[in-house]
């Protein structure tokens, strides 16, 4: 063999060798992207710097980014979650730093934290709505989940269940309580497989509402036993995506009387593949993993024990099951799910949902944004489907300074 050959046939083996480890190498992302959608998180992300903190002015000056920029009451954890502090409205702003107003520290020394991370959450306990509440356990298939009972001032049959979503637990719903329990409404916040709360499911995977469902299923039947006549599902993001399965699918689901989503997640592929763009995921990448998670054979490379049926959980191709009346609350810059899976669903049933846009909120967010807003909406649509409990008083209509709430045109962007 001449050397110009010997050359040749090197450098045709190193191109495959190249090629093989390329392929290898996308394959090892794939299975790591897929992994990473299915697994609980256990490590948070601290991607917000803390500046200066002032507690005699009551301040604190933060990193600026996408969700700190906006104005509104949150939470900022930090000493990897054992710090809590409540953070108020934008005081003042540059290109890099965002100025708050500091409301509380609940717990830890901010001063000593130099990064936190944002949450949507204000209320911690429901000790922190100073109402009396009782701590329950409810049977689900993979065990006894834990929950809170929290019962309206006057006696009810009608009751609400709110559903966390992905990498939170049932403390997100705390939000939810001031304006079910001014319904009339009992308000059942519950724990589901693998959120750090309730007990963890056989491959300790989310199955991104596939299989959560059943736990929601058990919440109802909870409900029933205790006297419920009415009950109306909430469930913010991935929580979203479950209550959409459990309305589809439970067999109680003829006993729900109305469903109230937040940035909820109505079609997975979508909100998949708009976080890998975002990420600046390779689209084969994608496509690689979401295809391991939808294999009956690769879904084991990722832990899973079922695959996950992506066409069961497109809730906008399956629009035509639903019969429920729904309420669906989103903003156009949610950032993680977007808002366009909640309009077309709207779009495609105006007859059943009913959806009350945002502007600017960002994800799980509507309430710290704007509550007043958002408890309205949710206030007057309980009205109109005749969700308030017998014997309280409406104000809903009127709202409380007397003045016309009716929510804004179906479909119609807005802000405050």
């Amino acid at each position: 063999m001449t050397s110009r050959r010997r050359w040749a046939a090197r450098a045709t083996a190193l191109v495959i060798v190249a090629t093989g480890a390329a392929v290898l190498g996308a394959a090892a992302v794939a299975m790591a992207v897929a992994r990473n959608v299915v697994t609980p998180p256990r490590r948070r992300t601290y991607d917000i710097e803390i500046l200066a903190v002032d507690h005699d002015v009551h301040t604190v000056l933060l990193s600026r980014t996408a969700d700190t920029i906006v104005n509104g009451r949150y939470s900022l954890w930090f000493d990897g979650d054992r710090g809590h502090a409540r953070i108020g409205e934008v005081l003042e702003a540059d290109e890099r730093s965002v100025l708050r107003r500091l409301d509380s520290v609940q717990r830890g020394d901010l001063e000593r934290a130099s990064h936190g991370r944002w949450a949507g959450w204000w209320y911690l306990t429901p000790a922190d709505l100073r109402v009396p509440f009782s701590e329950v356990g409810i049977v689900t298939p993979v065990g006894v989940a834990p929950a809170w009972h929290i019962a309206p001032e006057t006696d009810s049959h009608d009751w609400m269940i709110a559903v966390h979503g992905r990498g939170v637990t049932r403390a997100e719903g705390l939000r939810a309580v001031e304006v079910f329990r001014e319904a009339g409404h009992h308000c059942l916040l519950i724990s589901y497989r693998n959120d750090g709360d309730a007990p963890a499911s056989h491959d300790g995977r989310y199955a991104l509402g596939d299989e959560e469902w059943r736990d929601v299923h058990a919440a109802i039947a909870y409900a029933r036993e205790q006297g419920a006549r009415r009950i109306v599902l909430m469930g913010w993001s991935m929580g979203g995506a479950t209550v959409l399965q459990c309305i589809t699918r439970s067999t109680l689901a003829p006993h729900i009387n109305g469903v109230v989503l937040e940035s909820p997640v109505v079609d997975w592929i979508s909100v998949l593949r708009f976080q890998a763009a975002e990420t600046g995921l390779p689209p084969a990448v994608r496509d690689a993993a979401l295809a391991m998670l939808s294999s009956e054979h690769a879904a084991r490379w990722v832990g899973l024990a079922q695959p996950i049926d992506f066409e069961r959980l497109d809730i906008v191709a399956r629009s035509a099951e639903l019969s429920i009346p729904m309420l669906l609350l989103h903003s156009d810059d949610d950032g993680y799910v977007p808002s366009d899976g909640s309009v077309a669903l709207a779009a495609a049933r105006p007859d059943v949902v009913r959806i009350e846009r945002f502007a600017v909120a960002r994800h799980t967010k509507l309430w710290n944004f704007d509550p007043e807003r958002w408890n309205r909406a949710i206030r007057v649509w309980l009205d109109e489907q005749g969700l308030r409990a017998p014997d309280v008083t409406t104000a809903a209509t009127t709202g409380r300074t007397g003045r016309s709430t009716r929510p804004r045109a179906t479909g119609s962007p807005s802000e405050k």
